[in-house]
């Protein structure tokens, strides 16, 4: 016999739209994971609920709509019912085509939902969706590939010029999940032919854009996980994307703060005139991702000379003397050990790799109370941004 909550989410097949409305403002509240979450309701009748839901999300009501998809985001939780909800081309092609709608007062959620989603393997099919651009739009979206649309809205609305009701700032959670594969970080590192534009160098600017929290989160994981490519390190650090530049800029001190005039002048060419009243990254969090990429970086010989003699040893000298915070103290002597050690005979680059994921492991014990958990991808040992939950 279904419990009385299962028969709940079995009315949201019902024939009328009234009854499933009342249902789905009922099971909203069951529908967050952690201790104790009943998600499992969710899961009767072969799980049901998720063809159910997919269907309000559709509905032209926005209250109903925002309903069916802050339980959709919050059942990602669980890998079962996530991995159901990705499974359904139709529906990342509906998310994808709403997304730029003005009216979409739901964008924010929508987003949410991708990014969530964005923990299986079924994301990848995303640079096979082609979406349907309409007249109105063809002056933002150049491309009518989802990546690309998606890259597009991430960028050009980021201040609310596509929609009034969203910025698009969980696109960056979406981007530091699909970076985990190499078909992601291929796609950020490769200029693309109908822009004729490298899409990382579109979100390297977003580094330091301090009114928006998550999403330099997002930026700072993606850039991240696209390191993990040690073979195109210095082709990251070269023009045009001349990535150095951006992971620096947020954690130098203003003014550059106890570095010589010697060492000023090796800095990259943008951080050697740094205002004294200049803001720098506030969150340790993402300090701690700009670190570990900068030792990703030291992955390579190349990559530590190239370092070195772009004063980063000096940057992170100074910001170490400045830190409280544990984890980002741990990070800069790392980061020193690398760019101080005596070189000595050449290792492989895959065993300096292992090696620096080791000295990241090790560190990331220091941080198991941070707000932001991360998880490994099975084919991949680079990390991905937390559940994006909704209560």
């Amino acid at each position: 016999m279904p419990t009385e909550l299962q028969e709940l989410v079995g009315f949201l097949h019902d024939k009328a739209l009234n009854v499933r409305e009342i249902a789905l403002e009922n099971l909203v509240q069951f529908s967050p994971g952690g201790a104790n979450n009943q998600q499992d309701i969710f899961k009767y009748d072969n799980c049901r609920a998720i063809e159910d839901l997919i269907n309000l999300a559709h509905e032209k009501k926005g209250k109903t709509v925002n309903e069916a998809l802050t339980i959709l985001v919050n059942l990602c939780d669980d890998q079962e019912l996530r991995s159901l909800i990705s499974k359904d081309d139709t529906f990342l092609k509906f998310l994808i085509e709403a997304l730029p709608n003005p009216q979409n007062l739901n964008a924010e959620l929508m987003c949410m939902l991708l990014a969530n989603l964005a923990k299986e393997d079924n994301i990848l099919k995303v640079f096979d969706i082609k979406v349907d651009i309409r007249d109105d739009q063809k002056e933002i979206f150049k491309s009518n590939n989802a990546m690309d649309c998606l890259m597009d809205m991430f960028v050009k609305g980021a201040d609310r010029q596509i929609n009034k009701y969203a910025v698009y700032d969980y696109l960056s959670y979406f981007y530091a999940d699909l970076s985990r594969f190499k078909e992601g970080r291929e796609y950020f590192v490769t200029e693309q032919k109908y822009d004729d534009v490298i899409p990382l160098t579109k979100l390297l600017v977003f580094t330091e854009k301090w009114d928006a929290k998550v999403r330099r989160e997002g930026v700072a994981s993606t850039i991240k996980n696209s390191l993990f490519d040690i073979e195109k390190h210095m082709t990251f650090l070269e023009e045009p994307i001349n990535i150095l530049s951006y992971i620096l800029s947020p954690i130098a001190l203003p003014g550059n703060k106890g570095l010589s005039d010697d060492e000023i002048l090796e800095l990259p060419d943008e951080l050697q005139f740094l205002d004294e009243d200049r803001k720098i990254e506030p969150l340790r969090d993402i300090i701690s991702v700009h670190l570990e990429s900068l030792l990703l970086l030291c992955a390579t010989r190349k990559g530590r000379e190239f370092l070195r003699s772009k004063s980063v040893y000096p940057v992170v000298r100074e910001l170490h003397k400045e830190s409280k915070d544990d984890k980002v103290s741990e990070l800069c002597d790392r980061l020193v050990q690398m760019l101080m050690r005596d070189e000595g005979e050449d290792k492989p680059d895959e065993e300096e790799l292992d090696e620096i994921k080791g000295m990241l492991h090790k560190v990331e014990e220091i941080g198991d109370d941070d707000d932001i958990q991360m998880t490994d991808d099975d084919d991949d040992d680079d990390e991905a941004e937390g559940m994006v939950v909704v209560c």
